[in-house]
């Protein structure tokens, strides 16, 4: 459906254009603005949300001050843009013409005003371009033709139209391609024989869609050459970042109309063979509904330093978004990147001191803890955890088999035996208790994959039996014992601290108030370390002689010695220097950090939900933890007044009326437009990542992530075509794409697409009889195609 300018006397839509059209506000303010300036009389009855979705002005009728060029791919108003330039009196000229758009009578003294006004404007914009041209001709030129161009209503010729209705066609296959998740690739050139042609997978939907009628891709490749690529792979690449940025940007767009924003990334991923970063971004939407939707990968750098730089340079610059408006950062992070990642965060607090560092309500605690922890034996020990997991996940039989020998142990225990089955069947590596479980499994998990590894029947695979053999090996190292028995039991001092803050609204705001105690036991561990690590080394050698493992010094440690051992050197001290000491002392560290006295005020801040009050007895305080938020408000000054008639409200309600539990609930109050400071506040809360999405339709984009991930072999990965499978109900505008892809790639609408050259005089042949085949193409555009083309290639 084409878009119409609906300001009076403007009949420009986007089909006959390539101006911008601009959605009216949903901010109601804004929106009376913009109606006022439009003296439309038939928009005034009609709510912003109407004129958000149904309206629509084009550049036209906006000062270029207002309009903002970040990215090619993106032209945005300005958060304050409002139109103020309009034709209101042309109509007057013809007093016998109809009028769709209805226009408010003005007097004769406006009128005159009105027509001086845009006299002098005009005036002042002709003066302001001819200083412009003088001061910097040649960038003045080109940035001015390119602006004349864009402004010219022209309709389009059928040439343009039939080259539009192409490249229409070719994005529609991506978009398929990408949302169904069909790599562009299907064969590896290595693997054919030499001198065999075989259509990529992009090349044979292309021809399908030819064969099943589609006369334009009919027209265009008629006469290319049976081995020649219809479509190069520079071309694809450049139409499906525009695919990208375009999805993308429909998200983004969301996001700027409701102002504030959480960062979350995902653990570091490989994207055909380049480590990726996946960011998501946490925001609340129109319909008062916390979302979390992934937007993008970001190329991982190993230089924290300049992660840094590139990560706020994508976000402001390449996305479009304004990170003053961010109000939390989390990073769930793979170990050994955790430090890195606390790089970004520190710079990011350090411009944006209002983007607090959490952590994410999708991990827990005690596994982010753990991956925090910069000890590589703790490194190495989660890494065999992990791929504990995943070969008993992948295999039904595996599970079985572990299942009959956790039954053999726990004769005597049913109930635990039956608990830890359960468990083995669920993603028990996320768990509060993960090192609690994992103690428990040891003497089942090493007895398994010692009979699978020693089966000498065909009944294991030889890929199941090798990688039990070497995890078994790896569960019965004495270095790993006692790393997964320290880490339980220092853990377990945060273990229901972590657990409260995955719980409902009222367990993480109590949560906060007990930090203090988790600090004092872990400080007192730190005081006492010798007499707790002796404690826990006992706890390991017991386990160790249970599993006949041979209590010793790591042998690496031994041979970097090279014969300088020291004799008193027990393995009690080593682990107790190595390990107990530093993961403790990093532990106290890291909660700190992540529980900062800005995060702690937020939480503070959730009294504001009524369940909450009521425990509260409805003696709260949130004005003092409330003042860091004072200019997201929009009524600061009656902030004391609005809480105090927001407590009345709850503590004198009717005795069939429940206390809302969280703050969903509280902002789908239909009565909530009345406490304009609660509802703000209660917005920015609500995005903090530390703050579960209690609609799991909303939190959608994770689990797509983890899904396009899991299904789709490292080497056929695209980050492009990633975006398309997770955002797959995200619409779509073939147009907007068509546009920017001629926009920025004009050079490449003279060529026919496919004239990838392979030396071959009959292919070059073809591809000169496409291009001579249009009257429009002179022989000086035939030669810059035909060295565009080699270049391509």
């Amino acid at each position: 459906m084409p878009n119409f300018c609906a300001a009076p006397n403007c009949t420009r839509k986007s089909t006959q254009s390539d101006l911008a059209f601009f959605r009216f506000p949903r901010d109601p303010v804004r929106c009376q603005r913009w109606v006022e300036n439009c003296r439309r009389a038939d928009l005034e009855d009609k709510t912003p949300d109407q004129l958000n979705k149904h309206y629509r002005l084009c550049a036209k009728h906006f000062e270029t001050s207002m309009i903002c060029r970040s990215s090619p791919y993106r032209t945005v108003l300005r958060d304050n843009a409002v139109p103020t330039i309009f034709d209101l009196t042309s109509h007057l000229n013809n007093p016998h013409s109809r009028h769709r758009k209805r226009i408010k009578e003005l007097s004769e003294d406006e009128i005159r005003t009105l027509k001086q006004q845009k006299i002098n404007e005009a005036f002042e914009r002709e003066q302001a371009t001819q200083e412009l041209n003088e001061s910097n001709a040649q960038n003045a030129v080109s940035e001015e033709g390119g602006e004349q161009q864009e402004e010219k209503s022209v309709p389009l010729t059928l040439e343009e139209r039939e080259n539009k209705d192409y490249l229409k066609s070719l994005f529609e296959i991506l978009i398929l391609m990408g949302k169904q998740n069909i790599p562009l690739d299907s064969h590896n050139a290595d693997e054919l024989p030499e001198g065999i042609f075989t259509s990529d997978n992009f090349q044979a939907l292309l021809e399908y869609r030819i064969n099943a009628g589609d006369e334009v891709l009919r027209k265009r490749f008629e006469m290319t050459a049976v081995n020649l690529e219809y479509c190069s792979k520079t071309q694809q690449k450049q139409m499906l970042e525009i695919c990208e940025s375009c999805i993308r940007e429909e998200t983004l767009r969301e996001v700027r109309d409701s102002h504030f924003f959480s960062i979350v990334t995902d653990e570091v991923v490989d994207i055909a063979g380049e480590e990726h970063l996946p960011v998501l971004v946490r925001f609340v939407d129109d319909s008062h509904n916390l979302r979390e939707e992934f937007i993008g990968f970001l190329p991982y750098e190993a230089d924290p330093e300049i992660l840094a730089v590139k990560f706020h340079t994508t976000i402001t610059e390449k996305w479009g978004l304004n990170m003053e408006y961010c109000r939390g950062q989390a990073y769930i992070v793979s170990s050994g990147f955790a430090s890195k990642m606390k790089v970004v965060a520190t710079r990011l607090l350090e411009k944006y001191p209002q983007a607090v560092y959490t952590l994410c309500s999708s991990c827990a605690l005690n596994v982010w803890l753990a991956k925090s922890v910069p000890v590589v034996g703790v490194s190495m020990a989660l890494g065999t955890i992990e791929e504990v997991r995943c070969l008993f996940s992948r295999s039904p039989q595996l599970l079985v088999e572990l299942d009959n020998t956790i039954s053999a142990l726990f004769q005597n225990n049913e109930e635990k035996g039956n608990e830890l089955k359960e468990i083995c069947r669920s993603q028990w590596t996320g768990r509060h208790d993960t090192f609690e479980v994992l103690v428990d499994l040891m003497q089942a998990l090493v007895l398994c994959l010692d009979a699978v590894s020693n089966d000498s029947t065909v009944r294991w695979n030889n890929f199941i039996a090798g990688r039990a053999f070497v995890l078994s090996s790896a569960l019965t190292d004495f270095d790993f014992i006692v790393t997964i028995v320290i880490l339980k039991n220092i853990l377990s001092f945060t273990r229901a601290f972590g657990k409260n803050l995955q719980g409902q609204t009222s367990d993480i705001f109590f949560a906060a108030s007990s930090l203090t105690a988790v600090l004092h036991s872990l400080n007192e561990v730190m005081e006492n370390i010798e007499v707790y690590h002796e404690f826990w080394f006992e706890e390991a050698t017991n386990l160790a002689a249970k599993l006949d493992v041979q209590i010793k010094l790591p042998g690496k440690f031994r041979r970097s010695q090279q014969g300088n051992l020291d004799a008193e050197l027990t393995s009690e001290n080593y682990y107790k220097e190595i390990l107990s000491v530093p993961t403790v002392e990093h532990i106290i560290q890291e909660l700190k950090d992540i529980f900062s006295e800005q995060h702690l005020k937020a939480l503070k801040c959730l009294s504001l939900v009524p369940s909450v009050m009521g425990q509260l007895k409805f003696n709260t305080s949130e004005e003092h933890h409330a003042d860091m938020y004072k200019n997201d408000l929009p009524n600061p000054d009656t902030l004391s007044a609005e809480l105090h008639c927001w407590r009345i409200k709850w503590k004198h309600r009717g005795k069939d009326i429940e206390l809302p539990a969280t703050i969903y609930e509280a902002l789908h109050l239909p009565d909530i437009k009345y406490f304009p400071n609660v509802y703000a506040l209660l917005k920015v809360l609500c995005i903090l990542p530390v703050m579960k999405v209690e609609n799991e339709k909303y939190e959608v984009g994770r689990k797509r992530l983890k899904a396009y991930l899991k299904n789709t072999v490292t080497e056929q990965r695209s980050s492009n075509l990633a975006l398309l499978n997770i955002n797959i109900d995200i619409k779509h505008d073939l147009d907007l794409m068509v546009d920017t892809y001629i926009k920025l790639y004009p050079a490449c609408i003279i060529v026919t697409p496919g004239s990838v050259f392979e030396g071959k005089a009959g292919t070059i042949y073809s591809v000169i009889l496409r291009i001579r085949s249009s009257a429009l193409v002179t022989e000086q555009d035939l030669c810059r195609s035909l060295l565009l083309c080699f270049a391509a290639s």
